[in-house]
């Protein structure tokens, strides 16, 4: 029952007269009134009174960007006019924002259920989302665990891993083996199976001891298995390995500036894990749904070869309109959880979990990411950011292009290895943006991740903003302009 409204009454008439006769233009109280009016504060202004922002050095950084509203891909702010979103605003925005079928369908969900506790209940969004997405991951993954976003579906995958060895009595089993540079998002668990950098050091004393091996990039590959094969040796005298999980972020690893690796590498991987009873967890927060020209980025792996057993999926599974996380599983991991001991039980969850608003809008942006014109929309990007590619590589200032699906990443060359915290950072950003074009630099390394709905002129703009960013970099080299000493960018 929907909770009634009060009306104030109107003031009397006596009131309303005495309040008109004194606001003649000719009073004094008319001048006052009008001189002390001051304008709104924009949204920027409000913001910084009362908003911390992530990844920000508020001492520093230039005030945010207030964003009005949005449409396609985008972003109408209130002071520097139209922006357009060439990263897919953190890599979650897949069909262009304030679609009209995703918003008709939240809408719909929201007079509909908008939220029920997820235990001893259930809802037509969370199965029927689950019945859909499941037959389309590799490997024959048969369960889905919702959680709230990506670094809470890492979560949960690491602590079914764990816990599945742990009820099959082996408790030993409890190390996760990792790749360099990789990012798995800022909770506890996820930072542990994360770089250790300066973004968690504050933390490093709190966070489980990993096994990291290197990332099997072009003429790596042997090193990577070998130190994975090392990993999943018994120590001397021990009768079994102590590994429970091998995670990473198949093909691409994101925030580590665009790093690619072969779909053979990774087989090579998942292989031996397969034989040496390791858990492999494929973290697809970022490269899901499209992002590496294939649904999920797993699926380039060889026909018939081993996958992975967990899947982490977020970011792009709602299309970027809320927050939901998902971690899936095959039966053989499920099964080690069923007992008549409900010790044996996955005690995890989230007040959110499995929010029947979000499942809706997932529902939705799945079903648009499967039509024929998006998967055409998606191969038409794979295929200009390839064309584009001998014209960016071809610039004095660039070290590096790296290409997979719609992933378009540029390393420049500059003092120092490439790092968040590279002195080229503010300036390309701000070049770009200066072109109306948001691209967040990972450090020295910028890339584009457009949502699909992009047009080909739109595309074109995009381009124009890395080469102006490779000209940037290439007259600071050359000490022909000097750096800026911040900008509105924060370190992701």
């Amino acid at each position: 029952m929907y909770c009634a409204i009060l009306h104030h009454p109107p003031p009397q008439s006596s009131h309303l007269n005495l309040l008109t006769s004194n606001f003649s233009p000719q009073t004094s109280h008319l001048k006052l009134l009008t001189s002390n009016f001051s304008p709104p504060l924009s949204l920027s202004a409000r913001d910084q009174a009362v908003l911390w922002h992530p990844y920000t050095q508020h001492a520093t950084a230039a005030p945010p960007l207030g964003v009005v509203r949005a449409e396609g891909a985008w972003l109408h702010t209130e002071a520097h006019g139209p922006v357009l979103d060439a990263v897919s605003s953190w890599w979650v925005n897949l069909h262009g924002h304030a679609h009209p079928v995703i918003a008709e369908r939240v809408a719909r969900q929201l007079r509909e259920l908008e939220h029920v506790l997820f235990a001893g209940f259930t809802h037509e969004p969370a199965v029927a989302l689950a019945e859909r997405l499941l037959p389309r991951l590799p490997g024959g993954q048969a369960r889905a665990f919702y959680s709230d976003n990506g670094s809470t579906a890492v979560e949960v995958a690491l602590k079914m891993a764990i816990q599945f060895h742990h009820n099959h009595h082996r408790p030993h089993r409890r190390r996760v083996v990792v790749l360099e540079g990789s990012y798995h998002g800022d909770t506890f668990g996820a930072m542990a199976v994360s770089e250790r950098n300066l973004f968690t050091r504050p933390f490093w004393p709190l966070l489980f001891d990993v096994t990291t091996i290197p990332v099997p990039r072009p003429g790596r590959e042997a090193a990577s298995l070998a130190a994975l094969r090392a990993a999943l040796t018994p120590a001397a005298g021990a009768p079994d390995h102590d590994v429970a999980a091998f995670i990473c972020e198949p093909l691409v690893l994101g925030t580590a500036g665009m790093l690619t690796y072969s779909p053979h590498a990774l087989h090579e991987l998942l292989t031996l894990c397969q034989r040496r009873g390791v858990i492999s967890i494929a973290d697809e927060v970022f490269t899901g749904f499209g992002r590496t020209g294939k649904l999920f980025a797993s699926d380039h792996l060889p026909f018939g070869g081993a996958t992975p057993d967990i899947f982490c999926l977020s970011k792009g599974l709602t299309g970027g309109t809320m927050a939901l996380g998902l971690t899936t599983c095959t039966a053989q991991i499920y099964d080690a959880f069923l007992s008549a001991d409900r010790t044996r039980a996955f005690f995890h969850g989230h007040s959110f979990t499995a929010n029947p608003v979000a499942c809706a809008a997932a529902l939705a942006s799945l079903e648009l990411l499967l039509e024929p014109d998006c998967q055409a929309r998606i191969a038409a990007i794979e295929a200009a950011h390839k064309a584009t590619v001998p014209a960016l590589a071809a610039h004095p200032a660039v070290a590096d292009v790296r290409h997979l699906g719609t992933v378009l990443a540029v390393e420049l060359a500059g003092d120092g290895p490439t790092s968040y915290f590279h002195a080229l950072r503010d300036t390309l950003y701000q070049t770009a943006l200066d072109r109306g074009v948001l691209l967040r630099p990972l450090g020295n390394v910028v890339y584009a991740l457009p949502p699909y709905c992009v047009t080909a002129g739109e595309l074109a703009q995009i381009y124009d903003a890395l080469l102006a960013q490779a000209d940037a970099a290439y007259a600071l080299a050359q000490g022909t302009a000097a750096p800026l000493t911040h900008s509105h960018i924060s370190e992701f």
